[in-house]
């Protein structure tokens, strides 16, 4: 009996840490991640752009943040410039001051790399590291999928803002960035702005969700124009509609495909603007839910020519044209 109660203890023992490799294996890594960092510890100065800049210290991450009003572009107060939000297949930055355009890090791993960006020489990113680059040149346009207001065939950034806060939400089933802009004035109108941009496990996509305090014509959203293959195509019921990109567009310069899908009856316009091809939405305060993506040829198991590219997109079309969701 005694010799009994030994083995059925030792087989108890081997269960229990056989249960606890098992459950080890299983642990899953983050398949997304979001962060906004900002520098702490030391100063701000008189720059040699004109501007205040910080000097010093060390970055810091932060859940929320209120954007101090010295704050502007190239003041090395954020590092890489904003918020980023991640998934395993690639990584988006906004650019958080008066150009508000979003950015794309080309990602060559499937691992989450945000935290260690700009950590090494603050713009290092737009050279090759291990874990890829920033890809996108965004100059005067609104990069892709970020917020403007077209007055007078001219888009209008985030020049006059009376105060812009910052969240980041990460969860097992998608991470995010919330901005909410305060004041945001354009020609002789202002209005409050909510921007929520979030992104899922294994996917390229952003969903990006805007809200106006008031009804306002003239939001718009774009694809940076490289003048490279335009795409662009709607559902045969009129639901959904994409436009998109495909081509040598890189920085490096290499093929890269970016594509926004838009819902038409929340849209007044579909056209070429001076920098950017433009959607523009119909004034409303209800929420729009609109979705960017881009596809960089040298990330993982990527997406290499216009004809993959092209496939790809008009699946996602007939996934909103059915679902009203992309999967």
């Amino acid at each position: 009996m005694k010799t009994i109660k030994i083995v059925l203890a030792i087989v108890s023992i081997s269960l229990f840490i056989a249960c606890k490799v098992t459950e080890k294996k299983i642990v899953l890594s983050p398949k997304t991640y979001s962060e906004i960092s900002i520098a702490t510890g030391g100063k701000w100065i008189d720059g040699t752009r004109g501007h205040e800049e910080y000097s010093g210290g060390s970055f810091t991450n932060v859940q929320t943040l209120k954007v101090p009003k010295n704050h502007t572009d190239h003041s090395w107060y954020l590092r890489y410039e904003g918020p980023g939000w991640e998934s395993n297949k690639i990584g988006y930055r906004l650019y958080l001051d008066w150009r508000n355009a979003i950015d794309i890090f080309g990602k060559v791993t499937d691992s989450m790399v945000l935290h260690k960006v700009g950590q090494d020489g603050f713009d290092s990113y737009h050279e090759p590291q291990s874990w890829g680059q920033d890809i996108l040149k965004v100059g005067s346009g609104l990069g892709i999928g970020s917020i403007g207001r077209i007055v007078n065939n001219k888009v209008l950034h985030f020049k006059e803002v009376d105060s812009t806060f910052a969240t980041i939400e990460n969860s097992s089933k998608k991470s995010a960035v919330i901005i909410n802009y305060k004041g945001w004035k354009t020609a002789d109108e202002k209005i409050d702005l909510t921007s929520i941009l979030s992104i899922e496990p294994d996917s390229r996509i952003t969903k990006h969700t805007i809200q106006s305090s008031k009804e306002i014509t003239g939001i718009v959203t774009g694809i940076v124009n490289h003048k490279v293959t335009y795409l662009q195509k709607e559902s045969s019921n009129k639901k959904w509609g994409y436009i998109a990109t495909y081509g040598k567009q890189t920085l490096v310069p290499d093929n890269l495909g970016m594509a926004i899908f838009y819902e038409i009856n929340t849209t007044s316009d579909v056209k070429k603007g001076e920098f950017d091809y433009l959607i523009e939405f119909k004034p409303t305060t209800k929420s729009i839910d609109f979705y960017f993506l881009a596809a960089w040829e040298k990330e993982s198991n990527g997406i290499k020519t216009q004809e993959e590219f092209s496939a790809y997109l008009d699946g996602l079309l007939r996934s909103l044209n059915d679902k009203n969701r992309i999967e």
